[in-house]
């Protein structure tokens, strides 16, 4: 396998892909919408503060030696870190969703150790990996790149299906998880609130599970890309 045939096979999967998981700017749009519901927003803005959320549902998984901070700012990504046994709750006061994502971040205090380790260490080696190797072939250092490429390929491919597995575990068992919480705040949540939360809980991730692993996926494959068109160039024209 030679820089261009990995080149031509990177771009076909990435057209593959979104054909397959037909993610449009429609599906944006309503992720959007959803999202930015103020009906949704107004019934669970009768819940505690997210950090008060985050000890319930730690104690509800029996958890609760896991550090919780809540960051500043205009963050909006949380954060589980498995080095530290830390959640970093973003600015998500005035979303509906905060009860799902804070659960999402306490399921992956109790995925596997192993598998959590093993992707924090990897996806560095990773980033690292494909630093040094661009750098090295823009310097002429690399001369023959094709067997560095084939090892990205199989790491970008590696560290797609764990960070996958794990991203959409906790993803999967947020909704749930989120749920049994939000019914035993019944005196501020009714029945049938508490129902056109979950069933928009489930359309956000019937497009939202797609598109974080098609985003993903386009991560991985773009340094591919990227590093066999410098490589071609590398090799062809300087």
């Amino acid at each position: 396998m030679d820089i261009p045939l990995i080149l031509i096979s990177s771009i076909i999967i990435l057209l593959i892909l979104a054909i397959i998981l037909k993610f449009n700017k429609t599906n944006i749009q309503e992720l959007k919408r959803i999202g930015n519901s103020k009906e949704l927003n107004e019934i669970t803005n009768a819940l505690p503060e997210n950090e008060e959320i985050c000890k319930d549902i730690l104690k509800m998984i029996n958890n609760e030696n896991v550090k919780i901070q809540t960051t500043g700012g205009g963050a909006q990504a949380s954060l589980y870190i498995v080095a530290t046994n830390s959640i970093f709750i973003a600015n998500i006061k005035n979303t509906f969703t905060r009860v799902q994502t804070i659960a999402h971040e306490c399921i992956h205090s109790i995925q596997d150790k192993t598998l959590l380790w093993f992707n924090f260490i990897f996806s560095n080696i990773y980033m690292l990996y494909f630093i040094a190797i661009t750098a090295l072939t823009l310097f002429k250092v690399i001369k023959t790149p094709t067997i560095f490429a084939i090892i990205l390929v199989m790491m970008s491919i590696l560290q797609y299906f764990v960070r996958s597995y794990l991203e959409t575990d906790a993803m999967t068992r947020a909704k749930y998880l989120a749920k049994e919480y939000m019914e035993q705040k019944e005196d501020v949540i009714s029945k049938e609130n508490l129902k056109q939360v979950i069933d928009n809980y489930d359309k956000l991730n019937s497009i939202g599970i797609k598109y974080y692993n098609l985003n993903l996926l386009t991560s991985n494959f773009s340094k591919i890309i990227m590093y066999c068109i410098i490589a071609l160039i590398m090799q062809n024209f300087i």
